[in-house]
């Protein structure tokens, strides 16, 4: 069960963009901070908990995680981003991969707690989602959790009518989660649920059965 008691870390953390997108309510970063309070307070909750984190970026919350001694597994394809979340978090294991590959071998056999993803899992085409949510299953510990923070809509009316309403701010390069065909493709071995944070924001938290 996802934990909406998170804590107000994030005002400080994030860039001008973001902030501004935010207190407008605009796509697509409407409901940030409060998605990120919610990952953070549902790992939290649950600590110390092995974590997975799929495109770490500068590890704005993953470093918080294992500050608070939570093991720390991540993978992001930049080498930058890397070396900026190595310094933060030097016992963590970090590794260069382009998850759009699919899953690194060494990571076969592991088992997490949770895997948690945020604003990174749009890189994966529509088409891809479903087997690779299907394979991060199969990595997860018997009550485990996939938490993917991210521009989410529960229908592709929703994501329709925000692309209408965005115009020249929509990006086209990204490839948002409909929740209805995401839930469609894995219903015969996840249970999802969609906790929905603004009109373009949600965590899709994903179950074994």
């Amino acid at each position: 069960m996802l934990n909406h008691h998170g804590f107000d870390l994030w005002s400080g953390s994030y860039d001008t963009t973001v902030k501004q997108a935010e207190a407008n309510n605009q796509y697509p970063f409407a409901g940030y901070t409060q998605l990120m309070n919610a990952l953070y307070g549902t790992v939290m909750h649950a600590a110390p908990a092995k974590v997975l984190d799929l495109g770490f970026g500068t590890a704005l919350l993953t470093a918080k995680l294992y500050d608070a001694g939570n093991p720390i597994t991540g993978l992001d394809f930049s080498a930058e981003m890397l070396k900026i979340a190595a310094a933060k978090m030097p016992d963590a294991t970090l590794l260069q991969w382009d998850f759009t590959h699919g899953l690194p071998p060494v990571l076969m056999g592991q088992r997490f707690d949770f895997i948690v993803s945020t604003y990174a899992l749009h890189h994966l085409t529509d088409a891809a989602k479903p087997g690779f949510a299907a394979a991060l299953l199969d990595m997860l510990s018997p009550q485990g959790a996939i938490l993917i923070g991210d521009v989410a809509f529960p229908t592709r009316e929703a994501l329709t009518a925000c692309k209408a309403a965005s115009g020249d701010a929509w990006d086209e390069s990204e490839h948002y989660f409909v929740f209805s065909e995401l839930q469609d493709a894995l219903s015969h071995q996840a249970k999802l649920i969609f906790h929905a944070f603004s009109f373009c924001s949600a965590i899709i938290e994903i179950r074994k059965p």
